[in-house]
């Protein structure tokens, strides 16, 4: 039933433009290009930013000058977010298929399938659970309350685009100068090995007798945050205490296991060093070999907490989802704009030739079609519960927290677990799980991102069936480009290397490879396992994100926590400075908006650049460095600088305006 109470911005009497060409060409340009900044931040970072609010300012921005209205720009915002949320879920498993080494290389049309597969399904099964989820006044929706206030404030002239492109194009510049495929001015992070002093330590030989007196010395890798300005901008967006958390991961596994690893494996290492051994190198491959699978134990405990932690409102979402297919076509009839989605008869079609479509895509990684319809049914199910479950979460929690990684895990173990039940082991095996869990991963992420797009709808008044197709059109073109940016940034820098290490997928392809192909580290995951359950049981915040932390590269993670302590020092100013919650949210949402255009423009210009080496362009050798040139650390240092002042000083800046024209105003009145 309709909230009868409920009056969005634009009243539903109101029958202006909303689905124009200029509206979803621009959502589409929008849709790709934000999916590809996403894609490149969740293989270097394992997180993606929710592309809503970029996406509202810059419609707002490029649509103004083309009298475009509110109903437009909501459209092309709507098209625009599920990029990010295409990305997000292409990230998190297409390259494990890579990194399993089920695939030596990217397959496109395989890849694109997927989803685009997963996209429409995604697309379509939270169109049925829309009405219930947008009147249900028990929740918050918090990203989407904060992206209609945006879009509202943006009616009188102020978008705040301005800041978007500037530091688009400052993490722009920054990442040409700095990244190793471009010219590379900027050293953007240095390290250091430091040896500690000779020990004594009592060890066991091979016959477990004690070899008293033995002398061992350790030593630390220590590398300096990356001087990013993305993820400067991602701590800057999750703010100080996730930041923090993902650190301590960081700092768990890099500075407290390595060194205790080290110490025991190599011992003496100054005789090492003596003849020319690269302790860097050494200590970089003990981690992956080493800590990596404890980190992934944790992954793997870490995700199925969450979803435990989140039964309550699991359930509630699943059982909603169940109720609104009964209710659906009973309220297809409703007559106002503001109501009207999709026909539920042409949602149940289309789901039924996907199935069809699932089954012939599933056949090509297994090779046999009694296998490809249990794979189709086991996706479906999985699709359908947690697409209810992706868009409960997101009016909890918003979509930037949904837990996409923990769900898509849950359908890969189920998935490989059956495989290996039925016989299907070897890489058909691997790839036939991976193949189910990439297709619900993007599910969750569409489902999810969409559910939040659909309430800023209901709240500024657009038309559902015209949000809705907007989105499928939005999915069909994202997932027919998403993969070359990944296929790019693979080819220039490698996915699973440091500087892609994709953990995520990583993740996905160590579990499937573990439980179908036999391979697994498993004293390093279990007690990886054990040691997030000792995070639980001492209730500390995230055991997955603590993981993910231990996963990523140290200088990955202290860049991160250094943009949340920029976010730190900003949120003390404005404690002291603002005196409404309005005042606040105008610092919140510059900030957010400045953040935005650092991540964008690091990503877009890294996907160039990549591009560049796929062409055979090498910018050092145009510009006459030397090819092992690497840059002044100096300039890293300069970086931060910039970027710290940036981030600090406008958001304060927006508001000292605000509250000296609300002075004024006062005045005069």
């Amino acid at each position: 039933m309709a909230d009868n109470h409920f009056k969005p911005y634009v009243p539903p009497e109101n029958n202006m433009k909303e689905f124009t060409f200029k509206a979803i060409f621009l959502g589409v340009v929008l849709a790709m290009i934000l999916g590809a900044a996403n894609a490149y931040l969740g293989l270097k970072a394992g997180m993606t930013v929710a592309a809503t609010f970029p996406a509202a300012v810059i419609a707002m921005a490029v649509l103004r000058p083309f009298k475009g209205n509110i109903l437009e720009e909501n459209l092309a915002r709507t098209t625009a977010s599920v990029g990010e949320a295409l990305a997000a879920g292409a990230i998190f498993t297409i390259p494990a298929f890579v990194m399993s080494g089920v695939w030596t290389e990217f397959n496109y049309w395989e890849s694109s399938l997927l989803m685009l597969v997963g996209g429409v399904l995604g697309v379509l099964l939270i169109t049925i659970l829309r009405k219930t989820l947008v009147q249900d006044k028990s929740l918050p929706f918090p990203e989407s309350q904060a992206c209609t206030e945006i879009v509202k404030a943006g009616q009188g002239g102020k978008t705040g685009a301005k800041y978007v492109v500037w530091t688009l194009l400052l993490g722009s510049v920054i990442e040409i100068f700095k990244n190793p495929n471009g010219i590379t001015l900027i050293k953007d992070s240095v390290k250091g090995f430091f040896q500690f002093g000779l020990s004594k330590i009592n060890l066991l030989n091979s016959k477990g007798e004690v070899l008293a007196g033995i002398k061992q010395k350790g030593g630390m890798l220590i590398p300096s945050p990356v001087a990013s300005p993305a993820f400067l901008g991602v701590g800057y967006i999750i703010g100080y205490r996730l930041s923090a958390i993902t650190f301590s991961g960081g700092i768990f596994g890099w500075l407290f296991l390595m060194p205790i690893v080290l110490f025991l494996v190599y011992g003496d290492v100054s005789s090492l060093s003596a003849s020319g051994t690269d302790w860097i190198q050494i200590a970089k491959s003990t981690y992956d070999a080493t800590v990596k699978p404890i980190a992934v134990g944790g992954m793997l405990v870490g995700a199925f907490y969450t979803l435990f932690s989140m039964r309550s409102s699991l359930i509630q979402g699943i059982g909603k989802g169940i109720k609104d297919i009964k209710k659906a076509k009973a309220d297809g009839d409703s007559q106002l704009r503001t109501e009207k989605d999709i026909p539920f008869g042409t949602i149940l079609m289309s789901v039924g030739v996907i199935f069809v479509a699932m089954i012939v895509v599933y056949n090509l990684f297994t090779d046999d079609i009694g296998i490809s319809i249990l794979a189709a049914v086991v996706m479906a199910i999985a699709a359908f519960v947690f697409a209810a479950v992706a868009g409960y979460l997101v009016g909890v929690i918003g979509s930037s927290s949904n837990p996409i990684s923990g769900l898509t895990l849950s359908t890969l173990l189920i998935a490989a677990v059956l495989m290996v039940l039925v016989g299907l082991t070897g890489n058909h095996g691997v790839a036939a799980s991976l193949a189910i869990a990439s297709v619900v991963c993007v599910v969750a992420g569409v489902a999810g991102d969409m559910m939040q797009d659909l309430k800023v709808g209901q709240m500024l008044g657009g038309t559902p069936w015209k949000m809705e197709l907007a989105e499928l059109i939005g999915v069909v073109f994202a997932a027919m480009v998403m993969i070359f940016p990944i296929m790019l940034l693979h080819q220039a820098n490698g996915i699973g290397s440091d500087a892609l290490p994709a953990p995520q997928a990583g993740l996905m392809a160590m579990i499937s490879k573990g439980i179908v192909g036999g391979q697994m580290a498993w004293p390093l995951v279990i007690a990886g396992m054990f040691f997030a359950i000792a995070l639980i049981l001492v209730k500390a915040p995230s055991p997955m994100l603590i993981s993910v932390g231990m996963y990523l590269p140290f200088n990955t993670t202290f860049a991160i926590f250094v943009g949340g302590l920029i976010k730190l020092i900003v949120d003390k100013v404005t404690d002291k400075r603002a005196k409404s919650d309005d005042e606040k949210d105008i610092v919140n949402n510059t900030g957010l908006l400045l953040a935005s255009g650092l991540v964008a423009g690091e990503a877009l210009v890294g996907i160039i650049l990549a591009g560049f080496v796929g062409a055979g362009i090498n910018l050092k050798e145009v510009f006459g460095l030397p090819g092992d040139f690497e840059g002044f650390w100096t300039l890293g240092v300069l970086v931060f600088i910039i970027l710290g002042y940036v981030l600090i000083k406008y958001p304060l800046k927006e508001l000292r305006d605000f509250q000296q024209n609300t002075i004024q105003t006062k005045k005069m009145n």
